[in-house]
């Protein structure tokens, strides 16, 4: 089979996963804790990471754009910088590919090991739809989620941005200003473009992880190839889905 028919085949399976799953929606109020154990996995436990890497992201836009804005610029314009490009690109980004890597993964190799010692075949025999118990509250559990990390994502940033802002000397702007210039040219748009991308991404990249760990065909062995594509795959389709994200947002 060549690259690109292995490639419409992994496309039509994951949409039909997602039929699937959506199809058992109205078995929701009777999963509330499968769903709740997924938004801790997903949210709680993802949390720290995504606080360190904000932190450092907004310190680090807001040195690169010091050093720029000494010779091209108004050093004023460093909050709006930092603001934007935290709450519209790099914060939905940086959020989905943490996801990817340290959720994505997990959800990969829990289901390619259950499919491996066919764990899913029992509950198929057993007239237990694998997409209601197994796919469906992850994905709910991403929407919910997503939003909150990309909001936590921004604020973080921002913050260390202004640390930096602050005690650089050859910066050195006051928080007041840097919250100022930020408050006068952004608004809440940019802060939603950036929530719907996240949204988007994090569906993707939980939808196409469950998809890969259920299609684990073979040995032990093949759980961890699973893991390796359902990581690969996750990051390419964040970064070909951010462009035309972006691009139906502009």
């Amino acid at each position: 089979m060549n690259p690109f028919t292995r490639t419409l085949e992994g496309i039509g399976s994951t949409v039909l996963l997602l039929v699937k799953a959506l199809s058992h929606l109205p078995s929701m109020p009777r999963q509330f804790g499968r769903f709740v154990d997924q938004c801790y996995l997903i949210g709680y436990t993802t949390l720290p990471i995504v606080a360190i890497l904000s932190f450092f992201i907004g310190s680090v836009l807001a040195l690169q754009a010091g050093y720029a804005a000494e010779s091209l610029g108004p050093k004023q314009f460093i909050g709006l910088l930092v603001g934007l490009t935290m709450a519209r690109e790099l914060g939905p980004v940086m959020v989905a590919v943490l996801l990817a890597g340290r959720v994505g993964s997990a959800i990969a190799a829990e289901l390619a090991s259950m499919k491996v010692y066919q764990e899913i075949d029992a509950l198929v025999t057993m007239n237990i739809p694998p997409e209601r118990i197994l796919v469906l509250p992850r994905l709910l559990a991403v929407l919910v989620m997503m939003p909150v990390l990309t909001i936590i994502a921004d604020l973080v940033g921002w913050f260390g941005g202004a640390i930096v802002a602050k005690y650089t000397d050859f910066i050195a702007i006051e928080p007041a200003s840097y919250f100022a210039t930020m408050r006068q040219y952004m608004d809440f748009g940019d802060v939603l473009n950036g929530l719907i991308k996240a949204e988007c991404f994090g569906f993707v990249v939980v939808l196409v992880c469950c998809n890969i760990g259920l299609n684990t065909r073979g040995g032990p062995r093949e759980i961890g190839a699973s893991v390796t594509k359902a990581v690969v795959t996750s990051l390419i389709s964040i970064l070909v889905l951010d462009y035309f994200v972006t691009k139906a947002l502009s």
